[in-house]
């Protein structure tokens, strides 16, 4: 079995964050990304890149971390108790994107790689990631190109992988508390080693390198669609479920590493709570009955729906 590379998965980490922000920044044409270099005090530190005002992104932010430290939280090895008092490094990609356009999906990225080590042990390894699409208005020839270019990316390695893990996706991002989904999933796993290292890092590198192809494509259809009041203010309702999700249930979120927490790209512009009851309805803003949320493909509500 091969052993695993740290500078093998950071210099990809590094690379695909400079990729994909360049991308960004031709189709988007006006704005650029603003960097900060950042440092932990426990060791490690990172690049947090932030695009703003945009003609295309309203907020675009892409953060690269590369977090050491000699004891993991307690939150870390609560379900993992052999990992306590170990030396750990965690590397990672993660990205949110809030389109301008009420017609282009939010979208989110993470790709990341742990390991924990002992004197006298084998080193603890292993991978997580995946992407998801969060539209206001989905449409159903986007969810479906989404979903084939995922399912491309987990091809070559079986026939099962893609099942598996866009199901774990849609598990995962689902707002308990309302019952509904977050958005349309994608593409979730985390723990990843059931292969050697290499054959892993294969996957994870192929689920990155997919990201774009299956994202861009959809923002240089939407980006130009005319929109309104009525579709803005949906908008910004839905950037609010956004929050509620990444408050209550991200793992990156909970797990507080304090000033890797504080460099998240995640947080959104303006999202919009209107007002209501504290009982009974809990979803006020409903879309009017010609809007392509009732027209198109369903995605967003029950879990019970699907456009996959």
């Amino acid at each position: 079995m091969s052993s695993p590379d740290r500078d093998l998965v950071l210099n990809y980490l590094h690379e695909l964050q400079k990729r994909i922000c360049s991308e960004v920044e031709t189709l988007d044409s006006k704005a650029r990304f603003s960097t900060d270099a950042w440092t932990r005090t426990e060791g490690g530190g990172g690049v947090s890149r932030i695009l703003s005002d945009g003609a295309v992104f309203e907020k675009a932010g892409v953060g690269l971390s590369h977090v050491i430290g000699q004891g993991l939280p307690p939150s870390a090895t609560a379900s993992r108790p052999e990992l306590a008092g170990r030396h750990f490094e965690a590397m990672g990609v993660s990205l949110v994107f809030h389109p301008r356009n009420p017609y282009v999906p939010i979208t989110h990225l993470n790709v990341r790689f742990f390991i924990a080590t002992q004197a006298g042990e084998k080193p603890v390894w292993w991978f997580g990631g995946g992407y998801d699409l969060t539209p206001a208005y989905p449409y159903l020839e986007d969810v479906q190109h989404w979903h084939r270019t995922a399912k491309a990316a987990c091809d070559p390695f079986g026939d099962d992988i893609y099942p598996e893990f866009k199901s774990w996706c849609d598990r995962y991002f689902f707002l308990k508390h309302r019952l509904e989904t977050r958005g349309v999933g994608g593409l979730f796993f985390d723990d990843l080693n059931r292969w050697d290292f290499l054959r892993c890092l294969d996957f994870w590198k192929s689920v990155g390198d997919s990201f774009l192809p299956a994202y861009l494509p959809i923002v240089r259809q939407r980006h130009q669609q005319p929109y309104g009041t009525p579709q803005r203010d949906f908008q910004l309702y839905r950037r609010g479920r956004y929050v509620e999700f990444n408050l209550l249930y991200d793992r990156g979120t909970l797990l507080d590493f304090s000033p890797v927490v504080a460099q998240n790209p995640s947080s959104c512009p303006c999202p919009l709570w209107p007002p209501g009851p504290t009982t009974g309805n809990l979803n006020p803003v409903q879309p009017k009955p010609d809007s392509p949320i009732t027209t198109s493909s369903p995605g967003i509500g029950s879990k019970n729906q699907t456009t996959r």
